[in-house]
């Protein structure tokens, strides 16, 4: 039987006040509305009140991952409305401050918030995460495959990173980065690129050195950008800020889904994976969360800058036959080429302020497209400096 490759999807959106634009810490009354309307715990709270998050089933096609986004975003819209609400989907929010958000009434996130300390109260990002499964366990089950498909799979996270910026405001305040939420997430000691590992067994070894030493209490708290998930037989990877569009989110899951079946076939076929290391790597992302598409990109296996729209168009030519194979080509093909021509949601959300002037009005787009599904069609100033506000 041929491989069948799952996807799985979870999205952290803002709640927002209508009328101010601000952050508003609501999401208790929007999850109780929410969970009338679909299946308990498909949509959760999150560390701040501020924050909800949403899971969508297991799923076998980008069709049907996009009817479940599709349902869940309407099923969170719609429960926010009632409660006079509004929803973004953005990796950081544009101006609403820190200090005035509250911890959400958990045990686990009161224990994290006296863990992290400031780390955990500026922490109001919100992330994208992709699970990818093979047939049905096969992670699970072949733990040394998993660890050699993650060890491939490191090597493209930044062009992913590049493709969904969506965080470039901090506090009224433009960045200068595609996604600040990768600077502000990359604080934690476990978060990053993992490391290169030769086994399973020395893996394990190294996760069990960072609780023995306290770094963390238990795996949950192993933030890698790629990682074994613990409550799920998959790869797990949470590079990306949330996705604006659905077309957006659609198209990261096609991709990390292109770039697990492409390096599950390279490790059965006992091709040599470099060993890239970890600092590299990190470069990488630092790159692409501080450009985006609008400079170069860091080639790690050759450890040289190639132009973002260059780099990515190879790593589409890397994937293809991975992409044809999952029936996905066509919808990531082209959803790719537009964000290179239109720009991704960081230069989207610069060039309406460019025509605004007014960060209340970019929001009130980040709400439109949250509930679209359709990519802009319209060009922006990708070029355009960074503004203070």
């Amino acid at each position: 039987m041929p491989d069948v490759y799952t996807l799985g999807v979870e999205e952290e959106y803002q709640l927002v006040d209508p009328d101010t634009r601000e952050l508003c810490g609501r999401a208790g009354k929007v999850l109780a509305t929410a969970n009338t309307q679909q299946h308990p715990d498909r949509v959760q709270a999150e560390l701040h009140r501020c924050q909800i998050e949403i899971a969508t089933d297991v799923c076998h096609s980008l069709e049907e991952l996009r009817q479940e986004l599709v349902r869940s975003r309407q099923t969170v819209i719609t429960a926010a409305q009632e409660q006079r609400v509004a929803v973004v989907a953005a990796g950081t929010h544009p101006f609403s401050a820190w200090q005035d958000q509250t911890l959400t009434d958990k045990a686990r996130y009161h224990q994290l918030a006296e863990t992290l300390q400031q780390t955990s109260r500026d922490l109001i990002i919100f992330g994208c995460h992709v699970h990818v499964g093979l047939n049905g366990s096969e992670f699970r089950d072949q733990p040394d495959l998993a660890i050699d498909v993650v060890n491939r799979c490191r090597l493209w996270l930044a062009p992913l990173l590049a493709l969904t910026a969506n965080s470039p405001f901090w506090e009224g305040r433009d960045t200068g980065y595609d996604s600040f939420r990768t600077e502000l997430w990359s604080r934690l000691p476990t978060a990053g690129p993992p490391p290169y590992f030769a086994n399973h067994s020395e893996y394990s070894t190294f996760v069990e050195g960072l609780i023995r030493a306290g770094v963390m209490p238990d795996i949950t708290k192993l933030y890698w950008d790629i990682r074994l998930s613990k409550a799920f037989p998959t790869l797990e990877f949470r590079i990306a800020d949330v996705c604006l569009s659905i077309d957006e989110a659609i198209m990261m899951a096609g991709l990390v889904r292109g770039i697990v079946r492409t390096s599950t076939e390279a490790a059965r076929a006992g091709e040599p994976c470099p060993p890239i290391k970890s600092e590299l790597l990190k470069a990488a992302h630092w790159t692409a969360a501080r450009y985006g598409l609008t400079g170069d990109l860091i080639e790690v296996k050759a450890s040289a800058a190639v132009p973002a729209s260059t780099y990515i168009n190879q790593m589409l030519d890397t994937l293809k036959p991975a992409l044809q194979a999952n029936h996905d080509w066509e919808v990531v093909y082209s959803a790719v080429q537009r964000i290179l021509t239109f720009g991704n949601a960081a230069s989207r959300q610069r060039q309406w302020l460019k025509e605004t002037g007014d960060l209340r009005q970019v929001v009130d787009r980040l709400i439109e497209q949250t509930a679209m599904t359709e990519l802009p069609t319209r060009a922006v100033d990708a070029e355009a400096p960074p503004v203070e506000v």
